[in-house]
This record gives structure tokens, C-alpha cells and sequence, in this order.
């Protein structure tokens, strides 16, 4: 079972980067550095780019099912190493090695940092208090985020961009969490499309930069730490100890910093 069910989550990384990189080319092609849903909702195939995210969760929800967290957590990462060919081949080019090399280190790095978070056996409860403070830091940081990508250089845009809509992302993560297995109140439940979908837009802008390779890999990084810090003060969930977990940090953001470095997707070479 536990095969299958790395299976099925390899097969939902694949949908999911192949929603991830058509929707990054319909933001791109919007011609706009700040695209609006609407505009892009119009496209086709920004559309079925929803549609294959769309399945790649459900497909991991089912992994989720199927086996252990441990195993099905890390083959979700594979998403940026299908998502930079995918990307790149829209665009007319093929991603280079050191892409492709850096997207690796990435993956290395968060696969580390997934293996290392202990398993959680208590229940899963939320306080309003506690949802409250949820989503008022994962804005404030958002905010901060998305100001400082203002004045950033075109590769650091996209980056905090993407950061921004992985710590809403992340903080939607946690709100799901808490509905699938806890103990709640209705208004958490009105509370969710709101950092979902603010994270969605922070995402196409990102996309629109132009820097496919850090926006994903910043995404990938942004929303299952901020999940795990979230769960980790909120929802009393345990955090890996000792130097391994930074060393894997370290060697995460050794991988998205040459992501930084790396062409951008919409250029011919």
C-alpha cells in the first residue's frame, strides 16, 4: 500500500506542475506585470492549469490516504523538477543544467526537511483566538512580503511574490488541517477562500515576472514551513531538533538563490 501510495503522489506532483507552468505561461502572456483572476479566469488554458492543480490535490489528498505522511509529503517536492521541463518547453527552450541542477538541491533540501518533522499523535484543535492570530501574522508577513517585492530586482520579485502567496498558502494549509481533523467553529470555514485566494493573485504576479524556476521553487519552501512553524506554536505539533533540519535549510536555499541566478523561462537560449 505504502508503494501505491507514493505512486499515486508522484502522479499528483505531475498534474499539479503541469497546472503550475500553463497557468505561469497565461500570466506571463497576459502582458501585464500584475494580472488580474478575472482577465486570466478568460483563458482556457489558465483554466485547465486550475483544473490539473486541482486534480494533483485530490490525487494527494488520496496518497494521504493510502499511506504514511513521511512517504507522501516528499514526492509532492517532485512537482519542481516535473514543473521546470514542462515550463520550459512552453516557452520554446529547454531548462538548462544549472536549472535543473538547482531545482534538484531544492528538492534534496525540503525532501530533508519533510522526512525530519516528527509525526504529531495528539488532537488538532484551533482556539478563535489562535485562528485569529493565524491569519493576522500570515497577512502582516504577506504585506511585508509583497513590499519589499516592489522595490526588489525582477528575480527577487518574483521570489517574495511567491513567498508571499506560499505563508497564505501555508496559513490555508493549517485552517484545512484543523476542519479535516479538529475541533472547530463555523467562521473558520467563511475564513478560508480569503488567504486562499489572496494567495492565488500573489502567485500570478509572481508567475508574470518572468522567474518560473524561484517563484515555484519559493512557493514549494514558503508554504509547508509556514505550515509546519503554524502548526508548531498553534497547534502544539512537534518541530525537528538539532543541526540536520538546518543543514537541509541551508541546502534549500543554497538551491532557490541559483534558481535566482538562472535565465527566466520567457527567454529564448
Amino acid at each position: 500500500m505504502t508503494v501505491i501510495a507514493a505512486a499515486v503522489a508522484l502522479v499528483g506532483s505531475l498534474f499539479f506542475a503541469l497546472g503550475a507552468a500553463l497557468q505561469q505561461f497565461e500570466a506571463i502572456g497576459s502582458g501585464s506585470a500584475k494580472p488580474s483572476l478575472l482577465s486570466l479566469a478568460k483563458k482556457p488554458r489558465w483554466l485547465l492549469g486550475g483544473v490539473s492543480i486541482a486534480a494533483g490535490g485530490g490525487l494527494h489528498i488520496l496518497a494521504l490516504g493510502l499511506g504514511p505522511l513521511t512517504v507522501v509529503q516528499p514526492m509532492g517536492v517532485a512537482s519542481l523538477l516535473f514543473a521546470l521541463p514542462i515550463a520550459a518547453g512552453l516557452h520554446g527552450r529547454r531548462p538548462s543544467r544549472n536549472e535543473l541542477a538547482a531545482a534538484a538541491t531544492v528538492a534534496i533540501g525540503l525532501i530533508g526537511l519533510v522526512l525530519l518533522v516528527p509525526p504529531h499523535q495528539g488532537p488538532t484543535y484551533l482556539s478563535p483566538d489562535g485562528a485569529v492570530t493565524l491569519l493576522a501574522v500570515a497577512g502582516v508577513a504577506a504585506v511585508l512580503l509583497w513590499a519589499g517585492a516592489r522595490v526588489a530586482s525582477p528575480a527577487g520579485r518574483a521570489a517574495l511574490l511567491a513567498t508571499s502567496a506560499g505563508v497564505l498558502y501555508g496559513a490555508t494549509a493549517t485552517l484545512v488541517r484543523v476542519l479535516v481533523d479538529g475541533t472547530w467553529n463555523w467562521w473558520y470555514l467563511l475564513a478560508l477562500p480569503v488567504p486562499a485566494l489572496l494567495a492565488l493573485v500573489l502567485l500570478q504576479r509572481a508567475y508574470a515576472v518572468g522567474h518560473f524556476g524561484v517563484s515555484f521553487a519559493s512557493l514549494q519552501i514558503a508554504d509547508p514551513l509556514t505550515a509546519v512553524a503554524f502548526g508548531a506554536l498553534l497547534l502544539g505539533e512537534p518541530l525537528p531538533q538539532g543541526v540536520v533540519p538546518i543543514a537541509a535549510a541551508a541546502l534549500t536555499a543554497a538551491g532557490t538563490i541559483a534558481l535566482a541566478r538562472t535565465t527566466p523561462l520567457e527567454s529564448h537560449t
